[in-house]
């Protein structure tokens, strides 16, 4: 028996979306790498929404099947919206992924995180050989922290103690994420907080000092992944 409604049906994009043209002409060039039986990691964010859109309409046109590893509550209602099967990471191994991001330097190094999934998209990212990265000119940067902080994904516990050690490593400035639409700091799928901070001057070793602190969790900088910028 099915609901007389089904509120997931209604669950789409909701907000505004930047640059619609040039999204979506990335979206309609990503659904053309699209093959049955792909296993495809799949990001969260308005230009993978429309990708994922996108790559439906393929599906149902072809008859293709595919199975997709969401990133988030968002993106796997999504898929089930558009009649897409979804899996986790703990079944299946994607053969390739596509997200978007906040911010790409001249090394392909990147800032993600202002949707508060990163900690699943980089499970995504590090399992796929290669992950399609969806960004239009507005996301490419000089310097990482041009124009948004590094989100860094922490226990609660663990905020002041995550706050000091990111003073400590030079942040001018760290700030407690708080939502929209509720009371109180946005929590992540995995029930934790992110703090967002500003580095000036970001090398190679941050990623990996950021994850070095003890109560963080994940952060919003990729360094070093096999990524493809697809503008």
């Amino acid at each position: 028996m099915n609901w007389e409604e089904n509120v997931k049906q209604k669950s789409l994009w909701n907000g505004s979306m930047s640059n619609v043209e040039a999204k979506e002409r990335i979206a309609k060039k990503l659904a053309e790498k699209v093959k049955d039986g792909d296993v495809i990691g799949v990001g969260s964010g308005s230009t993978s929404f429309l990708a994922t859109k996108a790559i439906a309409e393929k599906v149902k046109q072809e008859n293709l099947h595919i199975t997709a590893i969401p990133t988030s509550y968002e993106v796997k209602m999504l898929c089930e919206n558009l009649g897409i099967p979804t899996t986790t990471l703990m079944v299946q191994k994607p053969d390739w992924s596509y997200d978007g991001a906040d911010e790409v330097d001249p090394h392909n190094w990147l800032v993600k995180g202002r949707g508060g999934a990163m900690y699943k998209e980089k499970l995504n990212i590090a399992a796929s050989k290669l992950t399609y990265i969806l960004v239009d000119d507005s996301k490419m940067v000089e310097h990482i922290c041009d124009k948004f902080p590094i989100p860094v994904e922490v226990n609660p516990e663990a905020i002041n103690l995550v706050r000091q050690a990111l003073v400590e490593m030079g942040a001018e400035d760290v700030t407690l994420r708080l939502a929209v639409g509720k009371d109180g700091p946005v929590v992540t799928e995995s029930g934790n907080v992110i703090l967002d901070a500003v580095f000036r001057n970001v090398d190679e070793t941050y990623e990996k000092k950021l994850k070095s602190i003890v109560g963080v969790v994940e952060t919003g900088l990729f360094i070093g992944y096999p990524v493809v910028i697809e503008k």
